[in-house]
């Protein structure tokens, strides 16, 4: 309860645009924490697939559906509520989806069935967005000269929620079972509620559009914008590589000449998270150095990680592994120092729209995503893992264009 307290001195104050002061270790480490435990209740249910199949006596293809309805009410919550956050006071939105989050988490645990299990699945995909309400917060609360830091801070325990969420999944339900993982969950997101009760002050709303012309705006944004369309662009061709590289590693390594477990895959979530803790100083370098900067040193640091996958077949076994895992760190670390800095950049654009703005921005990487996971999986079986690290690089060297070509050709 001491982390409660300490941010207790926010609560009630109100917010329109950010000040001048900085912002607190205790209040950045919230808004970090929030960030991160909820969108983990994505991710869940992949490692524990097998044991909630076999628990509930369903096929593998209804089973299927857990991980597919999670990420369809993920991609709808973002394109239908993340805009509110600029139409009503954004800490009564995350103090309401933290709730619901909750309520959809406990009853997965205690469904008696699939068919509970599937709808709260969907549920928990929408509600969980409350992690994308959090960050344009975090734009609004910090001072300019810090606003890449604070970002930077926040995307880190957002991305640490995803990458580690399968490794506590795994374990906890190998220990506890599957039903313990979602009540344990739903636990950790009424805390969280709570602490954002009393640690977050009111946010003025920036809007006053109706929900249908809420919406509406979104497209344009997206026209009157340049920089917004070339940071949606940019990110999402770097997500096009990061979704093929960890949605087809776990294939590749099940087979020769490795025959490893889905626990092993789960681990290089370790080395990709190793490179996520680089995001505060990628947002420090975006304060100082200007996040133009940042994106083209991130995308070109993600193409190199993964080109130097291209040497894997001439290795012994033992050394591709420490390759691989050694290219996680360089390409999760671009990854995000990318998205940090294009996030400081579309943060800045117009702060009466954020909310939206930040709606637009990641729909651009949920495409991306999405192109990745298909596009990987299938040039994976028909062409190697090789083809895969051709895919993920051309896509890097493709986002690195994008940054380093003249903005009036790009962003106009």
């Amino acid at each position: 309860m001491s982390f409660i307290r300490a941010v207790h001195g926010n609560a009630g104050a109100s917010i329109s645009h950010g000040g001048s002061a900085p912002m607190s270790g205790a209040l950045r480490l919230l808004l970090a924490v929030s960030a991160g435990v909820p969108v983990a209740a994505l991710y869940y249910s992949q490692p524990m697939l097998g044991v909630i199949g076999a628990s509930t006596r369903a096929s593998d293809a209804v089973v299927g559906f857990l991980p597919t309805l999670t990420q369809l009410g993920y991609a709808l919550g973002i394109l239908l509520l993340t805009p509110l956050g600029d139409r009503f006071d954004r800490r009564r939105i995350i103090l309401v989806k933290a709730a619901l989050l909750s309520v959809a988490l406990l009853l997965g645990g205690l469904a008696p069935g699939m068919s509970l299990l599937l709808v709260m699945s969907f549920a928990v995909g929408l509600t969980a967005t409350v992690a994308q309400d959090i960050v344009p917060a975090a734009a609004t609360l910090a001072p300019e000269r810090e606003r890449g830091k604070v970002v930077g801070t926040v995307m880190t325990g957002l991305l640490l929620g995803i990458l580690l969420s399968r490794v506590v999944a795994g374990v906890v339900a190998e220990q506890f079972g599957w039903r313990a993982m979602f009540l344990i969950a739903a636990g950790s997101v009424a805390l969280i509620g709570v602490a954002a009760w009393r640690g977050l002050p009111r946010f003025q709303p920036t809007s006053t559009l109706s929900y249908g012309a809420l919406l509406g705006s979104l497209a344009a944004l997206w026209r009157r914008y340049g920089p917004l369309r070339r940071a949606a662009l940019a990110q999402g061709l770097l997500s096009v590589g990061f979704s093929a590289f960890w949605s087809t590693l776990a294939v590749m390594l099940h087979g020769a000449p490795f025959h490893l477990g889905s626990a092993a895959a789960g681990a290089f979530g370790l080395a990709g998270a190793a490179g996520a803790l680089g995001a505060p100083v990628a947002g420090r370098f975006a304060d100082r150095f200007g996040p133009e900067v940042v994106t083209r040193l991130g995308a070109g640091l993600t193409a190199l990680s993964f080109a130097t996958m291209f040497a894997a077949p001439w290795l012994e076994p033992h050394a591709r592994l420490w390759l691989i895992a050694g290219s996680a760190i360089g390409f999760d670390l671009g990854v995000q120092m990318s998205l940090v800095a294009h996030q400081t950049i579309v943060f800045g654009i117009d702060p009466a729209a954020r909310s939206r703005l930040n709606a637009v921005l990641f729909v651009g990487i949920f495409i991306g995503m999405s192109v990745g996971a298909a596009s990987g999986s299938l040039v994976l079986a028909r062409w190697g893992w090789a083809a895969v690290t051709v895919l993920a690089t051309g896509a890097a060297l493709a986002a690195l264009l994008v940054r380093l070509a003249p903005a009036g050709r790009v962003a106009r």
